[in-house]
């Protein structure tokens, strides 16, 4: 079991099918991937899909791309501030998106996504990793 296998068990479900819900309402992968693009991060992202060394990101970052309104959602289901949620997304994210894009492309990650139990199934306790900070 790998590093993001498990931090992601120690929250659960919610958690999980909140970050699944979080990447499906910005469009899956590909559309999170085009609103980073959109926002001047494509390298970052792109070293997340990429089979490189994934890049940093900040959490006001992610609040820029994301937005306050699925921040605010994704904190109310893991019972956290939005400030909270937005630093728990910078460093679960690009795991995430690595993990879910292994062939360095973001065609089928949304199927995998999908494929996955919760959502992420085994994604889902990174998230509490992140909070146990």
């Amino acid at each position: 079991m790998g590093f993001l296998d498990n931090v992601l068990n120690g929250l659960g479900d919610d958690a999980a099918g909140g970050l699944g819900d979080l990447l499906k309402g910005q469009g899956g992968v590909g559309g999170l991937v085009e609103k980073f693009n959109q926002a001047g991060l494509g390298d970052v992202v792109g070293s997340w899909v990429g089979k490189g060394a994934n890049a940093a990101i900040s959490a006001e970052q992610i609040q820029a791309v994301i937005g306050h309104g699925p921040i605010a959602d994704i904190a109310a289901k893991m019972g956290i501030s939005p400030q909270q949620a937005s630093e728990t997304l910078a460093g679960l994210l690009p795991e995430a998106i690595d993990r879910l894009t292994p062939g360095g492309q973001t065609a089928g990650a949304d199927d995998l996504l999908n494929k996955l139990p919760g959502g992420l199934g085994g994604l889902g306790g990174m998230i509490g990793g992140f909070l146990k900070r």
